[in-house]
């Protein structure tokens, strides 16, 4: 009935044990059969216990601002135990499993069986990662997380008052597994990855300890399988397949980008970062397109051009931008994908045909993004594409001289509407994050800028990282809290970096301030510690400025922003050559302990410190009122604080870390010892 075969790549079947970093197995056993991959064991089948299951599916969805509520009541579901293998795959009664080269499909027979449930081979105390951006939790044991787009939500946790007013306000509360960067990858402690090549709602569950269960919203599924001997050859693969980022540019790790948005005088309050000796990079103003007041806070005028709102609010433009470029500072801006219907962009949209369509009309469908209704610009249209990179992001922006933007959002295409290329959107919601930064990569490559201006996201999904230069974080609470707040950011940080994105960084102070919730002194300083230990570091006055304290608002914050901008730029040498090794190796520049020292488990759930490069530790603290925190010094050769100059031998230790000196450590060895040695110096300026 079964015999033992492997098919490599390319369909040249060979001996079993030859070449299995690249092949699949097929073994039959007494009670069922096993797939392995690189000498691993990835699926394990039993009458007993099978590997796969069938349903129809009857969703219900529902959408408020970019918040979801996804349920689904299954029918028929049908556990396929009797199976029958032949070349190339496995028959079930109801469905088959074929594999060729690196990858399994799986089909179900019947097209009105639109569910399956398929159950990846576990063992006892493997370590499971990956999942995309994840906020709560590097290792995913024992929690299920649902793979789609969407906001993340304020305070994340059911037990929070917050996040109980936020549901009750609009399903904004969010949960742990709420990401808007999700990835139906996962890697394990045995070092192999399994990626679900599809764009459907699906789930990533290791609630069983003997199983990585998935489950898919389609009849057919791919999953790509790799293996390595460690895992820096299994994020290096992962880059691979997904694609790597160009070195980021020297400018935008050089100093501090800052974030203002109060119209003209945001060029006169950025002398005063630079008075009090900041580095600075670049100055970020997304109001640049003019404002919006909202009951949320300070929003922005959804219509990406310099227009009469954009005049009046940053008169003489382009020649501010120009005298700061002459100083080497760059401007910085913001555009998302959707155009508010009050915009005068709106209407040369509409006559182009650019916006996505009421399944029963040929009206724009619109989205309410809490008290404006905006278009969805359709990217599945290639001509919106063209449009929307020519138009706005070339004309409006980067040939005025602008060198960067965040390029916010693309979680909230709903699952209701038309799109031009006939696509069902429940298919098309995950992959919308991948055409926004298409067309933002489209924009930089048409006027010769990759790798010069730099555009950031925080919306992803499979194949986002050959577009998409870098992340960052989203919308943090202004907070110490678990699940929302500043150590949130190295969480997503980690996880996002197993997958293949080398560059990430955050809102430095924090976003979202909502009922009383408010920024600190401490959080404020806190931040910047953590924000300088990162690719880039850029501030953010949130959406409710006039409420919380800014980096200038008072002398003690503006001198800690800038000892801690004077570090991060100190620190070029080193970030130069890791952007380097990233766009050589896949490597994230914020990695997980064990991605250096894989042989120690105590490492596998590690999320609230990480190794800068191969030779940095930092420890952020991250916990509210915290003067000391325990750091875990790896291997087996000597570290050096490098406050103190005190040497340090690997193991778990208590750290004294008054604010303006948080742990960070530096290998006794390092080639760049001397670059670490001058931090400081740096930070004393």
């Amino acid at each position: 009935m079964a015999h033992a075969w492997c098919l490599l790549e390319g369909g040249r079947t060979v001996a079993t044990g030859e070449n299995l970093a690249q092949s699949i197995e097929f073994k039959a056993v007494e009670d069922g059969f096993e797939l392995l991959f690189g000498g691993r064991t990835v699926l394990r089948h039993a009458l007993d216990c099978p590997a796969l299951a069938i349903a129809r599916g009857r969703p219900d969805i529902e959408m408020v601002r970019g918040n979801f509520r996804i349920d689904d009541a299954p029918q028929g579901r049908r556990e396929l135990a009797a199976w029958d293998a032949f070349d190339g795959g496995v028959r079930f009664d109801g469905a088959r499993i074929e594999w060729d080269g690196p990858a399994l499909t799986v089909t179900c027979d019947d097209p009105s069986f639109d569910r399956m449930y398929f159950r990846f081979h576990a063992e006892l105390e493997e370590s499971v990662w990956g999942g995309g951006e994840q906020m709560s939790y590097f290792a995913l044991n024992g929690r299920r997380f649902p793979m789609w787009t969407s906001e993340p939500g304020v305070g994340r946790d059911k037990s929070t008052e917050l996040t109980r007013a936020m549901d009750e306000a609009g399903m904004a509360g969010g949960d742990y597994y709420h990401t808007n960067y999700p990835q139906p990858t996962f890697l394990t402690s045995r070092w192999i990855a399994v990626h679900l090549d599809e764009t459907c709602y699906s789930v990533l569950d290791f609630t069983d300890s003997k199983a990585h269960a998935v489950e898919v919203w389609s009849g057919t599924a791919r999953f790509e399988l790799f293996a390595a001997d460690g895992p820096k050859g299994l994020v290096g693969q992962l880059a691979d397949r997904f694609g790597r980022q160009p070195p980021l540019p020297d400018w935008a790790i050089g100093g501090a980008i800052v974030g203002l948005k109060s119209g003209a005088s945001s060029f006169d309050r950025l002398e005063n970062f630079v008075d009090a000796g900041a580095a600075i990079a670049g100055l970020w103003c997304e109001d640049w397109a003019g404002i919006r007041e909202t009951s949320f806070g300070r929003r922005l005028f959804w219509d990406w051009q310099v227009g009469a709102r954009s005049a009046a609010r940053y008169p003489d433009l382009e020649a501010r931008i120009a005298a700061l470029a002459d100083r080497g500072i760059r401007f910085m801006a913001y555009a998302n994908p959707y155009l508010s219907v009050d915009a005068d962009l709106y209407a040369e949209a509409l006559e182009g045909g650019h916006f996505c369509l009421g399944l029963e009309s040929d009206e724009p469908y619109l989205v309410d993004f809490g008290e404006f209704d905006c278009g969805v610009v359709d990217f599945t249209r290639e001509e919106t594409k063209v449009w929307f990179a020519e138009r706005i992001l070339g004309r409006e922006m980067l040939d005025r001289g602008i060198m960067g933007w965040m390029a916010d959002f693309g979680e909230y295409l709903p699952t209701d509407l038309r799109l031009a290329d006939g696509s069902d959107p429940m298919e098309m919601h995950n992959r919308w994050p991948v055409l926004w930064a298409e067309v933002n990569a489209m924009a930089l490559e048409s006027r010769g800028k990759t790798g010069d201006a730099v555009f950031f996201m925080r919306a992803g999904f499979s194949g986002v990282q050959a577009h998409c230069p870098l992340l960052w974080a989203g919308d943090q609470s202004v907070d110490f809290t678990r699940h929302d707040g500043i150590g949130t950011v190295v969480t997503g940080a980690l996880s996002a970096g197993l997958v293949g994105n080398a560059y990430s960084h955050s809102d430095c102070g924090g976003y979202t301030s909502l009922l009383g919730n408010v920024r600190s002194e401490e959080l404020l300083q806190r931040w910047c510690e953590l924000a300088a230990f990162a690719p880039v570091m850029r501030s953010h006055e949130g959406n409710r400025p006039d409420e919380n304290l800014q980096y200038d608002s008072t002398p003690e914050l503006l001198a800690c922003f800038a000892r801690w901008s004077r570090v991060h730029a100190a620190l070029t040498p080193y970030v130069r050559a890791l952007s380097d090794e990233a766009a050589a190796t896949g490597l994230p520049l914020q990695r997980p302990l064990f991605l250096e020292y894989p042989d120690d488990p105590a490492l596998f759930a590690v999320q609230d410190q990480y190794l800068y490069g191969a030779d940095m530790i930092v420890a952020p603290v991250i916990e509210e009122g915290a003067s000391q925190r325990k750091v875990i010094l790896p291997g087996s050769g000597p570290w050096i604080h490098v406050w103190s100059g005190e040497r340090y031998m690997p193991g778990t230790h208590t750290v004294d870390a008054p604010i303006g000196f948080p742990p960070v450590f530096y290998r006794e060895g390092s080639a760049f010892a001397p670059v670490f040695a001058r931090l400081p110096g740096a930070l004393a300026g």
